[in-house]
């Protein structure tokens, strides 16, 4: 409603199921499609991915109530235009309707912020995973599942000191200090995936 109000669009479909989301899109094949991430069916994640693989033209904004930087990074690895809170103004969702439509990618500004902000203070991401040893990717990877010391230690028949000695050497080396940071750093560069 709000967006037929504003004159510039047209609505031609609309679902709150994923697989069904994916049929219409197939089926419409619509200039711009606002997606959710959390749905009934199929995630939000696996439509965006799905459409970028077989309609590449088709420009897809992340429109959610997931406002988190790592939700966002996933958006755009997986082929989003754009990404926006549902909290956005209208005239937000205009302009990113607008910026995506020329081809551009758009984010909110505010998520934006928080990411640009994190990157500063942490100085994450300067150090690449092809920099970390096939073991400490492991580990770090396990880590951001909510294994715990022991259950790593068993799941890569290895001491629970070699995973204390493992999980030291990771934060010093990504100059992250708490389990949560590296949690997140995980999430960032795509080792593992969050749940929908």
């Amino acid at each position: 409603m709000l967006l037929e109000r504003t004159g510039q669009v047209e609505v031609v479909g609309e679902t709150g199921d994923g697989r069904k989301a994916l049929e219409m899109i197939a089926e419409l094949q619509p200039e711009v499609v606002l997606l959710d991430i959390t749905m009934p069916g199929l995630s939000g994640f696996e439509v965006l991915k799905q459409t970028h693989e077989q309609f590449p033209d088709i420009r897809v904004i992340v429109l959610t109530v997931h406002d988190a930087e790592e939700y966002a990074f996933r958006a755009f690895r997986s082929g989003a235009a754009g990404y926006l809170p549902k909290s956005a103004a209208t005239t937000e969702l205009e302009q990113a309707i607008a910026k995506v439509m020329e081809g551009e990618k758009y984010i909110s500004p505010s998520i934006a912020q928080r990411a640009v902000l994190q990157y500063l203070e942490g100085g994450h991401g300067q150090t690449t995973l092809s920099e970390l040893t096939p073991r400490q990717r492991e580990v770090l990877t396990l880590i951001a599942q909510g294994c715990s010391t022991k259950d790593i230690a068993r799941t890569l028949n290895i001491s629970v000191k070699t995973v204390e000695t493992h999980r030291a050497q990771l934060m010093e080396r990504l100059d992250i200090h708490d389990v949560a940071g590296l949690v997140r750093y995980a999430i960032r560069t795509g080792m593992i995936e969050l749940g929908d």
